[in-house]
């Protein structure tokens, strides 16, 4: 069985991805790991290559900034890279540069990949999520975040990128898929007010026409974190290579968790689901079997 990781990445120092981490998050579980590095001048080329694993092989791609609709140019870069994995890749491992795998769940990985190799019903493993937001202490608990997504899948020629690469799809089909036993730890949201609004404006361009894009340029400098409806406090060990990134936060951004900013539909769908645990009305792109 052969398991082999992939991502894709332009502008990690100008964004402040934890891009490095990201990967060597997945390390340790697959057996080979390819990485696509966009078109860009802020030294991302190095910082991947300073990870220096054997399992990496790095390719460079030029990024279609045209393709702006939905974050289209995401879906083509993820299909591309896809299409440069080994031909003898069992299990595809996507992550994402904003996206960690804990420590604690390498083993539950690996093992789900080794009960359902020889399945070939399973065309994929699903993830539980945690969506970090203003610091690392914060957690969202609401409708608003997505709480599960496939990242691994089983190679093959019909699997394609869904809208922006959120997940895969094979064909117009959604994967039937099996849970991986693990959670994948998500910091796009963790960043310093103003870094927070100066990525925005910068992947902006990734989903928004010229003119809607040129509007948000003029906003704002810093990102108002206030702007929630509803979170949690998160007080688990993050996952060991994050460590030293969380060391060096010099931002505080303080919460009030007791205010919940709901609609009344969206207050009593809240309500249902921490009782019962059911999201109703919950879109997937996935199909569990």
């Amino acid at each position: 069985m052969k398991i082999v990781g992939f991502t894709i990445i332009k502008d990690a120092l100008l964004n402040d991805y934890p891009v490095v981490e990201a990967i060597r998050s997945v390390l340790p579980v697959v057996d080979e790991m390819l990485v696509s590095v966009g078109q860009g001048d802020d030294g991302t080329l190095e910082l991947i290559q300073s990870i220096g694993s054997d399992k990496m092989r790095i390719v460079r791609s030029e990024w279609d900034m045209s393709l702006r609709q939905g974050g289209k140019v995401l879906a083509v870069e993820t299909d591309k890279a896809y299409r440069q994995l080994p031909a003898d890749t069992d299990w595809v491992f996507y992550i994402q540069a904003d996206e960690v795998l804990h420590e604690k769940y390498h083993a539950a990985v690996r093992a789900s990949c080794e009960r359902y190799a020889q399945s070939p019903q399973v065309e994929g493993l699903l993830f539980d999520y945690l969506h970090f937001y203003g610091t690392y202490d914060y957690v969202g608990d609401s409708r608003t975040w997505y709480r599960h997504e496939v990242r691994i899948i089983r190679h093959g020629p019909a699997i394609s990128a869904y809208r922006d690469a959120q997940g895969f799809r094979k064909g117009n089909q959604k994967l039937r898929v099996k849970h991986s036993g693990a959670a994948i730890y998500h910091y796009g949201w963790v960043k310093s007010p103003a870094q927070m609004k100066k990525k925005m404006k910068n992947v902006g361009r990734f989903w928004n026409e010229e003119e809607e894009w040129k509007k948000m340029l003029a906003s704002g400098d810093f990102f108002d974190y206030s702007q929630f409806d509803s979170l949690t406090r998160f007080t688990e060990p993050h996952p060991k290579v994050m460590q030293e990134r969380i060391a060096r936060q010099d931002w505080q951004v303080e919460l009030d968790l007791s205010k919940k900013k709901f609609d009344l539909k969206d207050r009593l769908l809240y309500w249902f689901e921490r009782k019962t645990g059911i999201r109703l009305f919950e879109f997937t792109n996935f199909k569990r079997i």
